[in-house]
């Protein structure tokens, strides 16, 4: 394991740079299901972004859940944690301190380890990247 694990960092930032990427250039805005339209899919100037009449309701509400901009919120505060962690990333070790710092490095290094393994099979991802769930 690196010292100071700048590597998983660098992995996760650049996994939600593209996934941001793809949220912006979907424009970014938030969906909406029109009662009125089941099985449409809306966008916030009112467009049908795509429809799923075939599918039934639940198929609609999900995708609405999935929408651009609840990506990038989500995106936003996975940077939160990563920022959080980056600055103790070093005292993420496999036998960590019993100290408050290295504690916190620890936990918040399996969230980020969490979020790393999202992407798994990216060609990118290295196995020494699995959330430890013991000590």
């Amino acid at each position: 394991m690196t010292t100071d694990n700048s590597d998983l960092v660098a992995f996760v930032r650049a996994r939600l740079d593209e996934e941001e990427d793809l949220a912006r250039a979907a424009g970014g805005d938030a969906w909406r299901c029109p009662a009125e339209s089941p099985g449409e899919i809306h966008d916030r100037g009112g467009a049908i972004a795509f429809t799923l009449r075939t599918h039934g309701h639940a198929y609609d509400r999900h995708i609405v859940r999935q929408d651009p901009a609840r990506t990038l919120q989500r995106i936003e505060t996975n940077r939160v944690l990563l920022d959080e962690y980056a600055e103790v990333a070093a005292l993420d070790v496999d036998r960590p301190q019993r100290d408050f710092a290295s504690g916190r490095a620890f936990g918040l290094g399996f969230v980020v380890r969490q979020l790393a393994a999202e992407n798994a099979g990216h060609p990118d991802y290295l196995v020494k990247w699995l959330p430890r769930f013991t000590q």
